[in-house]
């Protein structure tokens, strides 16, 4: 008689994947670079203390090794600076890789779609298969027609002996249209995003990478700007998002709501939307005659009545404007309110640690595409 085999479970000690010494110290340069705004000396600096901190490094592996590193794989390259003097700076390649990060950090990785569309609410005869069937109705494509379903139908109405398949036999898979969104992002970078102690700037930055991110991989036939307003308004590269710097300047909203406006104009895309981050009142625009009327006092009557024109005109062109405030004074929250009545579009209240999420959902359901 053979002897039975014992049956259970073996539990063993957890142990964690392994992590490269380098991967370690890239995810923190990753970090690091973002918040010095691409100065790699300064991150560097900050890394050796880190380092040196958590013992993340040891005469196995060092700084230096993982500097030496980072020029191997093409993540940083010698380069002149401004002053003329020699330096290292960080490569395209790494421009990449810190979108990425902030993509997985704060949108959590997610999957790629082959489209790269919106589903919206309208069905119909559409782009995406939504699994539900209805009956034919004239103009539908015929590729949409079920068979199965239709031969299933055809058997029940008219019995199998004598088997015919009629109009109304006929049935359809349903769809789902698909949108195309042209969005503008508008970055507050005026002097107060960096005031009171608080970095604003750093997450605002991220935010603008991950949805940059977001948008080239997951919904590639869409559209992303980036804009900044500070005195004046311009737009800025998705490549130079890690280099962003608050300047000392105030707030001419108005004058990044008009680039927004005059970027959206040239979209062919019906959808067309504005993403406006920041954290204090507008206090600037500029005059015909070329000079800056500001005033840092409180809600200017002048500077805030153009806010809300420009409001209204956006809401002319069908263009909706999603405000976010990362700033919790009553007085701005009025004027947001107010503003956002003006366009009717959207208004968030948030911390910086929500503000990836709130974007990020906002963007994924928000989606219409127009019919007529």
């Amino acid at each position: 008689m053979k002897p039975q085999s014992k049956k259970g479970f073996i539990f063993k000690k957890y142990e964690a994947p392994y992590v490269s010494p380098f991967d370690k110290l890239f995810d923190i340069f990753k970090e690091l670079i973002t918040h010095t705004s691409g100065d790699f000396d300064e991150a560097i600096d900050w890394l050796r203390q880190v380092g040196v901190e958590y013992k993340l490094t040891d005469e196995n592996y060092t700084i230096d090794d993982f500097i030496e590193d980072l020029k191997k794989k093409g993540y940083i390259r010698e380069e002149l600076k401004d002053d003329g003097t020699s330096g290292t700076g960080i490569t395209a390649k790494t421009e990449r890789a810190i979108r990425q990060a902030a993509l997985d950090q704060i949108f959590g990785n997610p999957k790629r779609s082959g489209n790269g569309n919106h589903k919206t609410k309208y069905s119909g005869n559409g782009d995406e298969q939504t699994g539900e069937f209805r009956n034919y109705n004239f103009g539908d494509s015929l590729e949409r027609i079920s068979l199965t379903e239709s031969l299933r139908n055809a058997q029940v109405n008219n019995g199998i002996d004598e088997f015919q398949l009629t109009e109304n036999d006929l049935v359809v898979e349903d769809a789902t249209f698909k949108a195309q969104m042209s969005t503008v992002l508008m970055i507050d970078i005026s002097h107060s995003m960096i005031l009171y102690g608080e970095d604003r700037i750093t997450p605002a930055k991220k935010v603008a990478m991950a949805l940059a991110e977001l948008i080239t991989t997951r919904y590639p036939k869409d559209t992303i700007d980036i804009l900044v307003f500070g005195n004046d308004a311009w737009p800025i590269a998705i490549k130079d998002l890690p280099y962003l710097k608050v300047g000392p300047y105030h707030t001419n909203t108005v004058a990044g709501l008009q680039l927004a406006m005059d970027i959206l104009r040239r979209k062919r895309n019906t959808n067309k939307q504005i993403f406006m981050i920041t954290d204090g009142k507008p206090s600037c625009v500029r005059e015909k005659d070329g000079t800056y009327y500001m005033n840092s006092n409180g809600l200017d009557e002048y500077i805030v009545e153009q806010c809300y024109n420009q409001a209204a005109q956006a809401r002319k062109l069908h263009i909706p404007i999603t405000t976010f405030m990362i700033a919790q004074d009553p007085y701005l929250q009025r004027f947001v309110n107010h503003f956002t009545e003006a366009n009717q579009g959207k208004a968030f209240y948030t911390g910086l640690k929500g503000l990836g999420e709130m974007i990020f959902e906002d963007y994924e359901t928000n989606r219409k595409k127009k019919i007529k």
